[in-house]
């Protein structure tokens, strides 16, 4: 019964979050570690995190224009956002994605 409230509110949106990294870089690996900690503490595991390393596929940064790496890309929910660095700033990630914490 209460299934059916949970899935209509906003916390039940799954946020599609993308990282683009060169290579298993220190900061391509900071970066992961700091979006998935931050994705753990406010996103309750409504979300999916795609890394796509452009060694392997070089194409794929014309798709979403990446210009720099280590940037994670917000596809959902949108508007599509994008973050370039370590993602070590906490806040400036919070509000670059527009990431509340629940209850705000």
């Amino acid at each position: 019964m209460n299934q059916h409230n949970e899935l209509n509110s906003p916390e039940s949106e799954k946020w599609e979050l993308r990282l683009y990294v060169a290579g298993q870089t220190p900061k391509s690996v900071t970066a992961f570690a700091n979006l998935k900690k931050l994705c753990e503490e406010y996103l309750c595991g409504q979300y999916r995190i795609e890394v796509i390393d452009l060694l392997q596929n070089p194409n794929l940064a014309k798709q979403d224009h990446i210009l720099a790496i280590p940037t994670l890309v917000r596809k959902l929910p949108a508007p599509i956002r994008q973050i370039i660095g370590d993602l070590s700033n906490q806040e400036k990630v919070l509000l670059g994605l527009e990431i509340r914490k629940v209850g705000e």
